[in-house]
């Protein structure tokens, strides 16, 4: 069943996306194929990850770093708009598929391939993000999809691999599903399955235990510039040198931990368990510093185009046209965003107690009700009467009716 002559997968190394390679070459036909693992600070060894993929027979194994626009390109302008999915998460995985997508066809069109593929099975979210992403970026490319369309087990697909030299999990894997980045971790599967069970210990490798946490609260003091984070307690810090530090010091603290029922774009539910200290401090502290730096019309507008920016994104609408649309008011939004935030970590908490700024709206004589108090309380009633002028004729009407 000859798809294609040469295919980019995007590959991690596990079981799904190394039987792809044979699978693909078997089954469909491929001639070559060239895998593509990209690093966005996951912590893996990816060298015995470029290695495997070319044992299991791939023509080409790529290994890219590409943390580095992972954070300026995906993370940043995420945080800028205080992207939360369902006010709760930071789509720290969501964020990573359209760059991957960006590298797939990259690669395709570098080494003259015909089509790209990916290990992503029928039920999640990923698949949407990337072939519709793929679509934005060259529409011409082709996307397979064999996990999706194999229909084995996963013991059935250990078994396949075996027959093409691909070793199976050494010991019982683990039966969660992970996911990460240097965002953050997502958790999901196993005993996760049953919403009531609360998440063991096990689950969590960024953040402390409560118990384990100090026993006394921590200062973090987060600069930003533009709406950017670009300062750590005073130091100017590179971007990913930032994320990381933050998300050692809140996870130090227990703080970065969301356990949610999750409404996936295919239609179903899920519960997940996502791990995001950086993320969650950063856009906390954004937000905060927002409300300090913005009138107050666009600061209650830009909530609306935040919901509908984060369920762009987490629907995998990354490259689509509204999403550059709200790209372009969000960063309009931006240039007064600066200022520092100040935030007490303690026992799982992150709670913002300061915040200062050069560009700050508040000003000292109109906000006090000491003796510098300036504003002219005398035009207050005459403003009460024209604001609430409307409501007091519907009064009178109702009256009358």
């Amino acid at each position: 069943m000859g798809r294609a002559e040469r295919v980019v997968l995007a590959y991690s190394g596990g079981v799904d996306t190394s039987v792809c390679i044979p699978y693909l070459k078997n089954e469909w036909g491929v001639k070559d194929v060239i895998t593509l693992a990209a690093d966005l600070g996951q912590g893996d060894e990816l060298e015995p990850i470029r290695q495997k993929a070319l044992d299991a027979g791939a023509k080409e194994s790529l290994v890219i770093d590409a943390i580095e626009a992972f954070i300026q390109e995906y993370a940043f302008p995420a945080i800028q708009a205080n992207a939360l999915y369902e006010n709760r998460y930071p789509l720290t995985t969501s964020l990573a598929r359209p760059l991957i997508a960006k590298l797939l066809v990259a690669a395709a069109e570098k080494y003259g391939a015909d089509a790209v593929a990916h290990g992503c099975t029928g039920k999640g979210n990923d698949q949407v993000r990337f072939d519709v992403s793929i679509a934005a970026l060259n529409p011409d490319l082709k996307v397979l999809t064999p996990a999706r369309e194999w229909g084995m087990s996963r013991e059935e697909t250990i078994a396949y691999g075996e027959r093409f030299g691909i070793p199976s999990p050494v010991k019982k894997s683990s039966p969660y599903s992970i996911d990460r980045n240097l965002l953050g971790r997502s958790i999901e599967a196993g005993p996760l399955e049953d919403p009531w069970n609360e998440p063991l210990e096990e689950v969590y490798a960024m953040t402390k235990a409560i118990a384990d946490t100090p026993d006394q609260p921590e200062y973090v003091e987060i600069g930003f510039t533009a709406g950017l984070p670009t300062h750590l307690n005073g130091m100017e810090l590179a971007a990913v040198k930032l994320l990381s530090q933050l998300n050692a010091i809140a996870g130090s603290h227990g703080v970065g931990r969301i356990d949610m029922i999750e409404n996936r774009l295919v239609g179903i539910k899920s519960r997940e368990i996502y791990e995001a200290p950086a993320m969650l401090m950063l856009i906390q502290a954004h937000r905060d510093l927002e409300s300090f730096t913005l009138t107050a019309d666009v600061t209650h507008y830009k909530r609306g185009i935040e919901e509908t920016y984060s369920q762009l994104v987490y629907n995998g609408l990354w490259y689509s046209p509204l999403k550059i649309a709200l790209d372009a008011f969000i960063q309009q939004t931006q240039a007064q965003v600066n200022g520092t935030v100040r935030i007490k970590l303690f026992k799982g908490t992150a709670t913002i107690v300061g915040r200062k700024s050069e560009t700050s709206l508040y000003t000292d004589d109109l906000a006090t009700y000491g003796a510098n108090d300036t504003f002219d309380h005398k035009a207050a009633e005459g403003f009460i009467y024209v604001w609430g002028l409307p409501t007091r004729i519907w009064a009178e009407k109702m009256r009358q009716g």
